[in-house]
């Protein structure tokens, strides 16, 4: 029993702990009591002490980055949360409008959320975003509004005297031009919305991990959603690093919940995702798709890399355990994700990368996984990565378990994962890696008549890269009998800034100098096109992969193929020997011979737009890229 001192009971003479004892704490309120849950800091910069003069500066640069073109200064800023703060704080920048400009605007407060960590992203959303919920794995899913995906018919570039000889115009090109005038339109339009808001979300980060090529980004946005899609895809400055940050070398203002105006020149319909490279910004009306702010960015690097005779590439790349590198090329369904994410090997990175002269870098920070029928058997990695802190867009859960659903196509199929790249057990950070060993083009060729792996000369890597080639599987549109080409020209065209020979023009003269070997891998179909033959096994494209990492295939027996001329070799350790050469699989020869025909016009007809480009000053190059397509 404890004993009774004053009618009180004395617990320290009844043997109980002041952690059980149920002591009062120390405040008057609530509101005391919550200060305390939480210590100060500044988020994104736990440094210690001189915060008000470190935030001045910062908060006068995003100003600027705010600032209207109607007025001669940005907007009044104030950093942190409005719905914590009843009066404005002592980190706040005031801007001096002179009184002939004095409006509603200019003289209200825009409260910024700046490098918020993941948790904070989290609350905001969950608190603002209707859309957006925990699920059972702790991943956030969200909604990416109408928009499920990229809009490239919307994506325009300004033409002016910087741009109108140097980027890629016109027939093939994925780059819609827009007038200097229009793009000011939009961007005031969008600066306007993004400042008429009591609180807006800005993240300062780099792009490329070669820390003398790495690339300034600022974003400004709306959505938690936003904010925490680029923390993951973009690279996490250290708070030293962010302390002294500075003026960004690319800014994206993401108005993406506010449309255009249609009736503005050049605006067909209420999405525009702008880029004026001469002002170093992007705009994004009328999309909240936040892929369009990734590979907005990766057209940027598309156009700066260059210019630094450093190549940028779409690929996926890893590292082998004695040093060696491997690039993968390929379009959507020929296996670039799952063949470049090997157990066995170090990941550099899955989507996005730069090869200068000192060797290859990852230019992001994150990876952005498709989720659509995603299991644990097929992709552990991705799976496993579907954690707290993980984007989960668009994607169907159960209401109750808050489990998701991946085989669920109800809001769209390109449902997707956006995470930290160390989400990924076997990467390599930093994301760097020596020069490449190996350059592997995978096509799904659905007519059956590639081989599974050809070695290829220097000039037909050019042709195939210039080419990048895969087949539309036949039946997933009504009506369609026929595996359907498409050709995307690097593996990317929708995100090439320079006329893709100059990129190919790049990767020759880098493989050449380093020594790297070409292969041309068929992940598709073998003994008949889709519909009467088989898939390749992904086991014997496993086998194919690691005798190219292990050095193996280059000392193998080769002979050449018609029509196509590739090099192909008589065997591979754990393929069958027959399935090497496609015309071995196929029971009606003349059938071969026929789809094989087939392909090679496809070939043929989508090379044209390319042959009028000269490379090199004797055009030697452009005369050897075409000699080593189809020849018939």
């Amino acid at each position: 029993m404890a004993e009774k001192v004053n009618g009180e009971v004395n617990h320290e003479q009844s043997g109980l702990r002041d952690g059980e004892s149920g002591l009062a704490v120390k405040v008057q309120t609530i509101n005391e009591l919550h200060s305390l849950q939480m210590k100060r800091s500044e988020p994104g910069t736990p440094v210690k002490g001189a915060e008000s003069a470190r935030s001045t500066p910062k908060l006068e640069s995003i100003s600027a980055s705010l600032a209207s073109m109607t007025r001669e200064t940005g907007p009044n800023l104030v950093k942190g949360d409005p719905d914590r703060k009843s009066a404005t704080p002592k980190d706040s920048h005031v801007a001096s409008t002179p009184s002939i400009s004095v409006s509603d605007s200019s003289l209200k407060f825009t409260h910024i959320l700046y490098n918020l960590s993941p948790a904070e992203l989290y609350e905001q959303a969950i608190k603002n975003e209707k859309e957006s919920f925990i699920t059972s794995t702790g991943a956030i899913a969200t909604l990416s509004g109408a928009k499920t995906g990229r809009a490239p018919k919307d994506k325009r570039v300004v033409k002016d005297d910087l741009t109108k000889d140097e980027l890629w115009w016109g027939k093939g090109s994925p780059n819609i031009e827009m007038d200097e005038h229009t793009f000011m339109v939009n961007r005031e339009r969008a600066v306007d919305y993004l400042n008429s808001l009591d609180k807006v979300f800005v993240n300062d980060q780099y792009l490329n991990w070669d820390p003398e090529n790495r690339i300034k980004v600022r974003i400004v946005s709306a959505r938690a959603y936003h904010s925490l899609f680029m923390h993951n895809m973009c690279i996490r400055p250290t708070p030293e690093e962010l302390e002294h940050f500075g003026t960004p070398d690319f800014t994206i203002y993401n108005a993406g919940m506010f449309p255009c105006n249609r009736y503005t020149h050049y605006m067909t319909s209420s999405t525009s995702v702008d880029l004026n490279l001469a002002r170093k910004e992007m705009v994004i009306l009328g999309t909240q798709y936040a892929g369009e702010m990734k590979k907005g960015l990766f057209c940027v690097m598309h156009y700066l890399m260059p210019k630094r005779h450093i190549l940028s590439l779409h690929s996926g790349c890893n590292l082998g355990k004695e040093g060696d590198v491997a690039l993968f090329f390929g379009l959507s369904g020929t296996g670039k994700t799952t063949l470049s994410t090997d157990h066995n090997r170090y990941l550099i990175g899955d989507d996005e990368h730069c090869w200068s002269d000192t060797g290859v870098s990852n230019i992001e920070g994150g990876c952005y996984a498709k989720c659509i029928s995603l299991s644990k058997e097929k992709e552990p990695d991705i799976w496993n990565a579907i954690k707290f802190g993980t984007v989960l867009e668009n994607v169907v859960f159960d209401e109750h378990t808050r489990e998701v659903d991946y085989e669920d196509k109800s809001v769209t199929e390109n449902t997707r994962a956006a995470y930290p790249i160390d989400y990924i057990p076997n990467a390599k950070i930093p994301c760097v890696a020596p020069h490449p060993k190996n350059v592997i083009l995978l096509a799904c060729d659905a007519f059956g008549v590639l081989p599974p792996v050809s070695k290829l000369n220097l000039a037909q890597t050019m042709y195939h890269f210039i080419s990048g080639y895969t087949a539309l599987v036949a039946g997933t549109v009504e009506g369609v009998k026929e595996p359907t080409a498409t050709f995307s020209a690097c593996f990317g065209a929708a995100f090439l800034m320079l006329h893709p020979t100059k990129y190919a023009a790049m990767l020759a003269e880098k493989m050449q100098k380093h020594g790297a070997t070409g292969w041309l891998v068929n992940t598709g179909w073998s003994g008949g096109s889709y519909g009467s033959g088989n898939r390749i096994k992904l086991q014997y494209t496993r086998k194919i992969i690691d005798a190219i990492h292990n050095g193996s295939l280059l000392n193998a027996d080769y002979k050449k193929t018609g029509i196509f001329g590739l090099e192909i070799p008589t065997e591979v350790e754990g393929v069958p020997s027959e399935i090497l050469d496609p015309v071995n699989t196929w029971p009606d020869k003349d059938a071969y011979n026929e789809k094989l025909l087939k392909l090679a016009c496809l070939f043929k007809g989508n090379f044209e737009i390319f042959t009028n480009y000269k490379i090199g000053e004797d055009n030697n190059l452009t005369e050897e890229i075409l000699a080593a397509g189809p020849i018939f």
